[in-house]
């Protein structure tokens, strides 16, 4: 029994740590995707650079990154918010989620 575990135990920790951090980066996806609709509606309301970052951070968490363009009478929000945890032994960094988010400027 003890060899057993001691072969299985690795790859039980492994598919859990995997398991762990596509939950999380599930949840760092929709962070995102709220943090950019958050971003573009607060530029479509022609508020400030100042609260539509802070929109977009107040919804996506500390790490969100925002960029707004203007096209015409639409704008743009393009939000990376960074998933909790590492990949480990199995990835260079940290991840992150991305979203984008398009809404026409209020008149």
């Amino acid at each position: 029994m003890t060899a057993e575990l001691a072969v299985a135990l690795p790859a039980v920790v492994v598919v859990l740590a995997l398991v762990l951090t596509v939950g999380a980066a599930s949840v760092a996806r929709l962070r995102a995707v709220d943090a950019a609709s958050a971003a573009a509606r607060s530029a479509a309301l022609h508020e400030d650079d100042a609260a539509q970052r802070a929109a977009a951070v107040r919804v996506g968490g500390a790490g969100t990154s925002v960029r707004v363009s203007h096209a015409g009478d639409w704008v743009v929000a393009d939000v990376e918010v960074p998933v909790v945890g590492r990949l480990g032994p199995f990835g260079s960094g940290p991840l992150r989620a991305t979203a984008h988010a398009v809404a026409r400027v209020e008149p």
